[in-house]
């Protein structure tokens, strides 16, 4: 399992997430990953969009950097997540 910093710079308005530290196996499981801990089963499948507002609307606008490595126990999931209250 690795860390990954998930980001945004799409929807900056108020009530949005701009980043969050994710653990996912890989790029691709992080990427569609959302900063409120849902995890792909809200993402269409077949056009990786998400259905929400206070995120992206394209995965593809999501940018993804490794971070480092989990310890081998830590399961995917959203660490911290950074949200723009309005």
């Amino acid at each position: 399992m690795n860390l990954y910093r998930i980001s945004q710079s799409v929807n900056t308005d108020w009530d949005t997430y701009d980043s969050a530290i994710v653990a996912a196996p890989d790029e691709e499981k992080a990427r569609v990953m959302h900063p409120n801990g849902i995890k792909s089963d809200r993402l269409d499948r077949k056009t990786h969009n998400f259905s929400m507002g206070c995120w992206v609307v394209y995965a593809s606008d999501v940018k993804v950097e490794l971070i480092g490595a989990a310890s081998e126990k830590t399961q995917r999931s959203v660490i911290c997540s950074s949200f723009n209250a309005g």
